[in-house]
């Protein structure tokens, strides 16, 4: 066992612990960006100047009717930037645009003594604009050739001698929707500048160092003149990984040009009209299977909704591609990808960060093409696991496959699988108005940014003479628990009780170069980091014990706050007398930790090699409840087991399973995001602007009876103190809902009908699933399967 993942004795990792800001977020006492408002001076307040069009030319912008009203400070224009008029990494994503390219597109910011007059002031700017053609849905753009950035491809096998060998050929394609993050805290930044000409900028964003960079490029600056902290976000979601540096670099912008700090927050109508979303993609696919039902080959072409600029399309896309095949071997494999360019808000990172979009493709198909085998959809998915030797199709081998099979046969046996799907057969015979459906999905997630230089990360773990510890790392905290699990790992390594050590919060001239906070890699990273420099304190500090203790410092352990030597004789060293002792002998007590991630390897003009450190896996049973006159549905139960290794902190990780369960569950049924596709003055116009038109999940979602098991023996070798991944991977487990609601609406016609079914499956969707279930008589034969969304 590597020395990262090994435990000592009596570790705090392992405990279920609440998350460390539970007590202040329940009372209210937790701080976010926006509160610090309250206790700066002087705050000047930004409002943006939005335009209700999609696309169109600005042929002119009138400032001064704003600078008369009262309050009004400056109007923030392109002719105030001194360096890089640019908000984005990709240069194309102009703070100040001239043009206009999604409606409520932001073209210059008011700045004012209060809020309500800086809503004013962004009123009475006029701007004058021709109108250009704009290109509002995903299929728009595909027939208009409007495209960017790169096609990447995956391939392995022969795929035409895949299709000649198959006995059963499907094609089909389907359409399904973006989703809204809905962070509870909107987009906010403040900033002010200090008396060297520093620039400070607290950030909503899960990305540091890269809202760092974006600022000073703003402004003309070296990135060591602007520092970017982060207390806690208030939810991300990947929502705040790339998206927030323009907001921030509008409130530095303001804050150097007046002297005096600027807030920006955005209300929620203009977090949901002017930031993007989970890509909706498009997918057109070719199947084929054997006679047993085994995939011999599959052809898929991708189709991202972009959005008006590049912005994470492209690793989206590139993730989208390497999960197609989620748990499932695929021999003979193409699997194209593409970029369309919309005239929407540019769609950005959110949870999965493109593993759902790739994932649902397959299992959507699967559950289309089972009765036309027919074959039971769970049998189907089963006879096409990952077996021991077999690698995905960019060429990665999968470790750890029995992991898929330990998770599935646990749910069959905890979910009373067999008994149930019995019982519900005999349910759904005795009612023809209601009827049930019960699916078994399974998860395999790949774990690291798919860009290598991603896998790196910092710490800085600080002992005072006193005994506390402070540590600092480059991960953000959007209350998924990473704080909790560091302050557990830090106390683990240094052998000290947890209420020994605190945590500051995440800032850039604390931890430099920090990746973002995404692709669940923050524990595996961060933690990693923490330990590493966790372990230089104890093993200088080990070296002051042995000499108090007489023995060798590699004799010595430092457990529960105290230093003994291996053997016999019980001298001990209290800790405080430990670090005294240190300071007194000149011991350095502070350490600067690194990690990066070993064994990756990838190749992204071939979109070849192994790009993750390891998978996660995970199953989960559904069952749900369908209306026959309605669509109206009820999840009645959910069982999960998931794979997270040994687990760094429980009760984290459970949450994180249930949340992004229910996450998926809502993007996959409920969040029906809508976009004014007419020719009136409206169009492009985001519809469903907030919760009172946007459903989001809540109690009467939730299952009725919901259970979730860890997976246990499940050490993860090479990875901190043995763990595993668990912000992403959940959230795919909810397509056994979706997998449930077809198998309910395939129930209301003839045995073996396949059934259509939309993304997201909202009743209405259901609804007309189970009317087509209904007409089934001449549905679908091979060659012909074709969905909508």
């Amino acid at each position: 066992m590597s020395d990262l993942s090994r435990r000592p004795e009596h570790p705090v990792v392992g405990v279920a612990l609440p998350h460390e800001s539970a007590a202040l977020h329940v009372t209210g006492a937790a701080l976010y960006t926006d509160d610090l408002v309250y206790r700066t001076k002087d705050v000047l307040h930004a409002y943006p100047v939005q335009v209700s069009h999609a696309h169109a030319r600005i042929t002119a912008l009138h400032t001064a009717p704003a600078l008369r009203v009262p309050g009004v400070v400056r109007v923030l224009t392109a002719a105030d930037v001194p360096g890089v008029n640019d908000a984005g990494v990709k240069h194309d994503e102009p703070l100040f645009p001239d043009e206009v390219c999604f409606h409520g597109h932001a073209v210059c910011w008011v700045l004012a003594e209060t809020l309500e007059a800086a809503r004013l002031g962004a009123a009475a700017v006029a701007v004058e604009l021709e109108p250009l053609p704009s290109l509002i849905t995903i299929e728009e753009a595909m027939a208009a050739g409007s495209f960017q950035g790169a096609r990447p491809q995956v391939r392995c096998g022969d795929l035409e001698s895949g299709f000649a060998a198959s006995a059963h050929i499907f094609t089909g394609a389907i359409h399904f929707s973006d989703q809204e993050h809905f962070y509870l805290e909107t987009h906010a930044a403040l900033a002010h500048i200090d008396e060297g000409g520093q620039v400070f900028v607290q950030s909503s964003t899960q990305h540091p160092s890269e809202t760092q960079e974006i600022v000073a490029h703003v402004l003309g600056l070296r990135d060591h003149e602007v520092t970017v902290q982060c207390l806690r976000m208030g939810g991300g979601f990947g929502g705040k990984e790339m998206q927030p540096h323009g907001f921030a670099a509008v409130a530095a912008l303001g804050a150097t040009l007046t002297g005096r700090p600027v807030r920006v927050r955005l209300n929620r109508t203009q977090d949901l009209t002017m930031s993007g979303k989970r890509h909706g993609f498009h997918a057109q696919w070719r199947v084929g299977f054997d006679a047993g039902g085994r995939l011999q080959a599959l052809d898929v072409t991708l189709t991202a909704d972009g959005g008006w600029s590049l912005d994470l399309s492209e690793p989206v896309l590139a993730r989208a591609l390497c999960h197609i095949d989620n748990i499932y071997w695929i021999p003979n494999a193409r699997f194209n990808g593409r970029i369309a360019r919309t005239n929407k808000p540019s769609n950005t990172a959110f949870r999965g960060f493109g593993g759902p979009q790739g994932m649902l493709v397959m299992e959507d198909l699967l559950g289309r093409c089972a009765p036309l085998l027919g074959l039971d959809p769970m049998e189907l998915r089963r006879r096409n696991v990952y077996r021991p030797g077999q690698s995905t199709p960019y060429g990665q081998q999968v470790r750890h496959p029995e992991r898929i099979t330990d998770t599935w046969d646990q749910v069959l046996a905890l979910g009373e699988i067999g008994t149930r799907t019995e019982e519900i057969a005999a349910f759904n015979a005795s009612h023809p108005h209601v009827k049930r459906g019960l699916a078994v999905t399974g998860v395999k997630f790949g774990i690291s940014f798919n860009m290598t230089a991603f896998n790196q990360a910092g710490a800085l773990v600080l002992i005072y003479k006193d005994g506390s510890v402070l540590i600092n790392h480059g991960g953000t905290e959007m209350g998924q628990g990473l704080h909790t699990k560091m302050l557990q790992v830090a106390a683990t390594t240094l052998g000290i009780p947890l209420h020994r050590v605190r945590l500051a919060p995440t800032r850039t001239d604390k931890v430099p170069n920090t990746s973002a906070t995404a692709a669940s890699s923050g524990a595996d990273l961060n933690g990693a980091a923490v330990k590493n420099a966790c372990e230089q304190l104890r093993e200088r500090l080990s070296r002051v014990a042995a000499t108090r203790l007489g023995v060798n410092a590699s004799d010595v352990r430092i457990a529960d706050g105290v230093a003994r030597a291996l053997g016999p004789g019980d001298a001990t060293v209290e800790w405080d007398d430990l670090v005294r002792t240190a300071y007194l002998q000149r011991v350095q007590l502070s350490a600067a930790g690194f990690y990066r991630t070993e064994g990756l390897h990838w190749d992204a003009g071939t979109m070849h090699g192994a790009p993750f450190k390891y998978f996660a896996y995970g199953t989960a049973a559904s069952e749900v409840e369908v209306d026959g006159f309605t669509g109206a549905y009820r999840i009645r139960r959910v069982d999960i087991v998931h794979d997270v290794g040994d687990s760094l902190s429980p009760l984290i990780d459970i949450g994180q399973i249930e949340g992004g369960f229910v996450q998926g569950a809502g993007w996959l049924t409920l969040e029906d995001i809508r976009w004014d596709t007419g020719d009136g003055p409206g169009r492009g116009r985001l519809l469903t602007q907030a919760a009172g038109t946007y459903k989001l999940p809540s109690f009467s979602e939730m299952p009725e009876a919901f259970t979730v098991t860890l997976l246990q023996h499940a050490h993860e070798e090479g990875v901190v103190y043995g763990s595993k991944a668990v912000g992403e991977p959940p959230l795919m487990l909810a397509f056994s809902v979706r997998e449930a609601l077809r198998q309910a609406a395939a129930a209301f016609g003839p045995e073996g009908v396949s059934v259509e079914l939309g993304a997201p499956a909202t009743p209405e969707a259901v609804y007309w699933a189970l009317v087509s279930a209904r007409h089934a008589g001449e549905l679908v034969t091979e060659e012909s399967v074709s969905a909508g969304a």
